[in-house]
Parts: structure tokens; sequence; C-alpha cells
């Protein structure tokens, strides 16, 4: 099969790489679509100690099941992989179980990604993509769930709904976006304001979301002004101006990882009793839920992705590096 393989830091090589082999209780996927996420950026840019070259990265997938029960079904994959046994995945927490694994990873264990013509899952985290889904669309699951998990544990934390919240979502990728959308959409919130440095990118997503759209040093972004920051980005600054902006007695959600310390203001945090939480991936349930999102159409148009070759992948995650691409997603189709 053809793949795109991780060699070392900003280098991606399409070549030949032998087929997934069968194994019990494992399915072999003829992959349609993959996306391309922040995660496997963070490996390119060897920042990823999981992730060790040489290595098929991506994690967003969706195809045709060539073997086993689910043949020739058209699918999509929840990547992470749980134990079953432990607490976290009998109280359906299974995106905190320590045993956890995913495609595209070194760490624990080997496996390789969806970047690929094929791959091979465990059958307990293949779903049937509905008919009303677009294949290449169902590929968007993952990082879907992903914000509408941290969406999720915002709402939770909150003293009031979050149709009247004022909230300031840090970040125009795909998982920012997507927080926007479910924010707006799904959970009929009315004050967004979405910041990115890349304008390009802003009036991409303005296409799409009903929000305000501004710079990260924009002046509109105050001290005290929002219920809700949800940071996609996940770096210091972003952090530091998140306790600042958040109002008294509001919720910080961390959902980036791009620099994973630094400081933060935790007297703020304690006195104005700021409720910060972290965010990880997502439940089964809460993929399953995304799935429907989609399926319904909740979300709106999803003509944001931009579609491209796998063999042409290499140029892409180049792109992305450079903050030349425009579009939040890129799928790749082999």
């Amino acid at each position: 099969m053809h793949a795109l393989v991780y060699t070392d830091t900003q280098k991606i090589e399409y070549r030949e790489e032998k087929n997934p082999t069968e194994k019990q209780g494992e399915s072999i996927l003829k992959i349609q679509a993959s996306g391309i996420c922040g995660s496997d950026m963070h490996a390119y840019h060897g920042k990823d100690d999981r992730r060790i070259p040489p290595l098929i990265l991506g994690h967003e997938v969706s195809g045709v099941i060539q073997n086993g029960k689910f043949k020739d079904k058209t699918v999509v994959l929840n990547p992470l992989i749980s134990c079953e046994k432990c607490d976290y995945c009998k109280n359906g927490r299974e995106h905190l179980c320590p045993k956890r694994t995913m495609i595209g990873m070194s760490k624990p264990i080997k496996r390789e990604g969806g970047l690929a013509e094929l791959v091979s899952v465990p059958e307990k985290n293949i779903y049937e993509v509905p008919k009303a889904l677009d294949t290449k669309e169902a590929a968007l699951a993952e990082p879907a769930a992903v914000a509408l998990h941290a969406v999720i544990l915002a709402e939770q934390t909150l003293k009031k709904p979050l149709a009247e919240s004022k909230v300031l979502v840090q970040g125009a990728g795909a998982i920012g976006l997507l927080c926007g959308l479910i924010l707006s959409k799904d959970k009929n919130c009315k004050n967004i304001v979405l910041s990115d440095p890349n304008k390009k990118r802003l009036d991409e997503c303005s296409k799409y979301l009903d929000a305000k759209f501004v710079n990260p040093t924009d002046k509109s972004i105050k001290e005290n002004e929002f219920d809700l920051v949800m940071d996609s980005v996940g770096l210091e600054v972003s952090r530091q101006q998140a306790i600042h902006v958040v109002a008294p007695g509001g919720s910080i959600v961390h959902i980036g990882l791009t620099q994973p310390s630094g400081t933060f203001n935790f007297r703020k945090l304690t006195i104005q009793e700021i409720t910060l939480i972290g965010t990880y991936c997502y439940t089964n349930n809460d993929f399953k839920n995304t799935l429907n999102l989609l399926t319904n159409k909740t979300l709106g148009s999803l003509e944001w992705i931009e579609y491209r070759e796998l063999k042409k992948g290499a140029e892409a995650f180049k792109e992305i590096h450079d903050g030349t691409c425009v579009a939040p997603k890129i799928i790749l189709i082999p």
C-alpha cells in the first residue's frame, strides 16, 4: 500500500509500505478519507514523544471494511483503543483508560495510522456511517467529537446556560471552528467571539459561523469580559489571555496541547473562583452523538473542509506549518 510516513522532524514521505495483516478481533479498513490533525502537526514539529518516526500518522479516518463482521460496510473509526476492563471504561470514561492506545501513535504500543490506503483496527472501534452522511465528511467525526466533549464539559461548569453566555474561542483551526459551530448551532449560543492571528482563516470561518471574528490582540477582547473561554490553541500566551479575559465565576476549557507548560495567574483563578478544566478526546457516547450531529446536518455546511490527494500530503503538512493554509481542515483522499 501507499502511505504518508513521518520520517523525521518536518519530513513526510509518500512511499510504499507493507499492507496490514489480519489479526483476531480486528478488521482492515480501505481508507477513503483521512484528516490531518493538530496532534499530527505536533509530531511533524518533533514535539510529540508519543509519535516517534518512522510512523504513519493519522487517526481521523473513514472508509470501507475489507474483512470480518463489518465486511463491505462503510464505516468511521473511533481511533482511541481502551481496555474495557478498568473503572474508567466501565463508567463510560474510556478516554481516560490508563491502558489506552491510539492508531497513529508509537506509545504505549506502536500502531500505524490512517494516512495510508489501509489500516487495521479493533472491531469494537468501528462505527457504521449512516446513509445520510457522506463518507468523506464522516472523517470529521473524530475532531468534532473532541469539540463536542469540550462543550459538554464547559456546559457542566457554567452557572448559567450557554445560550446566555459570552464565549471566546481561541484558535480558528478545525477544533476551534467546531466548538463555535456546536455552541452556535446546537447550544443556541448567540454571543461568540472567535480569535486567530490568521485573517484569511478567520474570513473563511466567517462564511459558516455566526460570530465576531478578531485578532487575539484586538481591543474588544477585554479583561473580565467572557463567561467562558475555550482555548483550542494551548500556548502560554493563549492561557495568559484566557485567565485575563474570563469573568469572575467564569470557566476556561483548555483543549490545545501546543505548549504544555508556562506561567499562569493562579491568584485570579483563586480569588475570582474561576473554573479551569482540561479536556481530552471524548467518550464513546460523545462519538456516537457526534455522528448524529453530522448526519442531521446540525453543524451546517462542511464546505470549509479542503480535500486533497494523499500523495500530495507532504505539501499539505508544509502549508499548515507555514501558516499559508486557509482551510480549517484538510482531509486526504487515497
